[in-house]
């Protein structure tokens, strides 16, 4: 397997049936907490872009010379957005201290809000996703994700009752 197809199908979860964009969205979960554990948000940060910009290179890769611009198995860009999404929590956490896995209801609504908008592809989401090219493919998900955290913060807010709700 060379390194495009590596990269953007997520060492073969891609190919995973059925929802590919679902199986690449939970392998980010793990994912996402080791590398708050090793390096705290700041880690996680500097890993989303690593891994945008190498999704981009690889869908570049993987769709040239095909119509298709989005084929099902690659998943790269959904470890970008659900990385994204999870920035909700892992900034808080990391910013005071707190055991990630305590903050385990962002995680869930993290994941939930993001398949969400990766799936009904809202306003901007949407926009990127019709862009039809790399770019897009890649930004669609980071648009969702970021939609997502948007959406984990004002459930935590109302959850915790900051928002005098």
């Amino acid at each position: 397997m060379n390194a495009a197809r590596l990269i953007g199908t997520v060492c073969g979860v891609g190919y995973l049936r059925p929802a590919p964009g679902t199986w690449g969205s939970l392998a980010a979960l793990p994912l996402a907490w080791l590398l708050h554990t090793l390096g705290g948000f700041p880690l996680l940060a500097i890993a989303t872009l690593a891994v945008f910009f190498g999704g981009l290179w690889a869908t570049r890769v993987m769709t040239a010379g095909q119509d298709n611009h989005d084929p099902s198995e690659i998943v790269i860009d959904e470890v970008a957005g659900q990385f994204t999404a999870l920035w909700a929590i892992s900034y808080p956490a990391w910013a005071y201290g707190i055991d990630i896995t305590a903050l385990w209801p962002g995680w869930i609504a993290g994941f939930l809000l993001f398949r969400l908008f990766d799936i009904t592809k809202p306003g901007p989401v949407g926009w990127a996703d019709r862009r039809n090219d790399p770019m897009g493919v890649m930004l669609d998900d980071v648009i969702a994700g970021m939609f997502a955290g948007v959406g984990v913060v004002i459930i935590a807010g109302i959850s915790h009752g900051v928002l005098g709700l």
